[in-house]
Formats: C-alpha cells, sequence, structure tokens
C-alpha cells in the first residue's frame, strides 16, 4: 500500500513539473514572438540590402543576438550584436539594445559609427546602473556596426570586441574591433574608433558574433574556430547569398551532429 501511495505521490508531482514546464515553454515561445517582430523586417530588409543573408539561430528559443538595420539621411546602418547570456536574460539584454538603437538613431542628428557605440554605451552602463565595483552585473554587448553611404560608396565601421570581414576578388580584408564591450569595462571611457573604408561594387561583408566559430563539434569536439569561418567565406564568395547561407548552416549542423548548440549564432552577409 505504501508502495502504491508513494507511485501515486511521484506521479503527481510529475505531472505538476510537467503542467509547470509547458507554462515556462508557453511564456518563451511568445515572447520569442515578441523578440522576432522586433528584428528588422524581412522586406524592409531586402528593400536596404537586395543581396544579403541573415543567418539566425538562437540556442534556446529567444535570442541574445539580435540584428538591426535602418535608413537615415540615405545611409544605412547595419547592427550584428551578441549580449551576455542567451535564452531569457540574454533576449532581455536584446531588447534593451534595439530600444536604445531606436533612440539614438532618431535623435542624432549627424551620425558615425564610432558615436553610435559610444552613446549606447553610456545608455547601457545607466541603465543598468553599473558603476564598475566587482561583484556587480558586467552584462552588456559585443557588436559590430557599420554605415554605409551607397551614393558616395563610402562605410564607417566600429566594433566591441567584434570585427568586420570585407572580401574583395577573392582577399579578405579584417577591419578589428576595439577590445571593449558595450557595457562597463576599464576602458568604459575611451571612444570606440571610427574607421573609414571606401567600398566597391561587388565587395562582400560580413558581421557576425561569435556564436559560429566557438561552436564545439566535428570528430574531435573542438571548437569550429574562426580561421575555418575565412575559409568556408572564402569558399563560397562566388555563390549567391541565399546560397551561402546554406552552406553555413548545412556546414554547422554537420559540425554539431553529436553536440548541443552552446550559444547564439548570427552571420550577416551583404554584397555590395
Amino acid at each position: 500500500a505504501i508502495i502504491r501511495e508513494r507511485t501515486a505521490e511521484i506521479r503527481e508531482k510529475k505531472e505538476e513539473i510537467e503542467e509547470k514546464n509547458k507554462d515556462i515553454m508557453d511564456s518563451i515561445q511568445y515572447a520569442q514572438r515578441i523578440q522576432e517582430a522586433l528584428l528588422t523586417p524581412g522586406d524592409y530588409v531586402d528593400k536596404l540590402f537586395p543581396e544579403r543573408f541573415i543567418l539566425f539561430m538562437p540556442r534556446d528559443i529567444v535570442s541574445g543576438d539580435y540584428y538591426w538595420m535602418t535608413e537615415k539621411n540615405n545611409k544605412i546602418i547595419c547592427v550584428a550584436a551578441d549580449c551576455t547570456g542567451h535564452g531569457v536574460p540574454g533576449a532581455f539584454m536584446s531588447m534593451l539594445g534595439m530600444a536604445f538603437l531606436n533612440e539614438i538613431i532618431s535623435k542624432g542628428k549627424s551620425i558615425h559609427a564610432n558615436e553610435i557605440l559610444n552613446e549606447l554605451r553610456s545608455m547601457v552602463i545607466s541603465s543598468l546602473r553599473q558603476t564598475g565595483q566587482t561583484g556587480e552585473n558586467q552584462d552588456g554587448m559585443d557588436i559590430a556596426l557599420y554605415i554605409l553611404d551607397p551614393e558616395n560608396m563610402k562605410l564607417e565601421f566600429a566594433g566591441a570586441n567584434n570585427p568586420l570581414f570585407l572580401y574583395r576578388n577573392n582577399e579578405l580584408f579584417i577591419t578589428k574591433a576595439d577590445k571593449m564591450p558595450i557595457g562597463i569595462s576599464s576602458k568604459a571611457n575611451e571612444s570606440f574608433t571610427n574607421h573609414l573604408i571606401d567600398v566597391k561594387k561587388g565587395d562582400l561583408l560580413y558581421t557576425f558574433s561569435d556564436g559560429y566559430p566557438d561552436q564545439f563539434g566535428g570528430p574531435k569536439g573542438k571548437k569550429f574556430m574562426i580561421k575555418n569561418l575565412k575559409q568556408l567565406l572564402s569558399e563560397n564568395l562566388h555563390k549567391p547569398m541565399d546560397e551561402q547561407k546554406k552552406v553555413l548552416k548545412d556546414t554547422l549542423n554537420e559540425w554539431m551532429a553529436n553536440t548541443e548548440q552552446v550559444d547564439d549564432i548570427l552571420v550577416i552577409g551583404v554584397r555590395m
């Protein structure tokens, strides 16, 4: 009789947990709809960058990686961002990031890539009340941001830990990011660097979060590594953008066939 009682109890507990899990999953899936609504919509991206792909693979339904694109004064701003954490905390940070970017761009008269990052950083620091004391939250974002002026074929780039890859005639040019985050750090008073680049028709621009190169997998369970990403991109430059996306996705899925996805993944490719 005792065993029967215990079994009934366990079954009840199990049903309770399943019920709770279902509620949590439902709410996260609903949150995903909200997050997707905030990401730049596809038809608008088509207008800004007719030849492009966005590989966006959240690890836990909602994502700490986000992309954001807009047009201002005939220039196109493109952001690939990676917030601390993934899942729900990451998604909270990404909502903040998108809201702040909207604010910065709407009120800014003339805008430069590094100024946007400087402004974004001070907004993150003040809104999360970061003072730099040990033990408080160190949350922030890594970002690759560029502003394209299509009329004059000029590009401004600024990066917080994440670089810009530019391929021209099969040659890779890397514009390095500043080694500091959007958030509190020992360098929080230093300005981000503004890089000016001349672009040509046919140039390919890639920005990404660290999710792709950092994914574990393959026969030895190692990280994919940035050098393999460079190699993969350079082998597929000639392909249309949607095919490049498919190659990246298929390669990654094969790579992590026997491992879990460890982080959110974002890669943006644009052909001039």
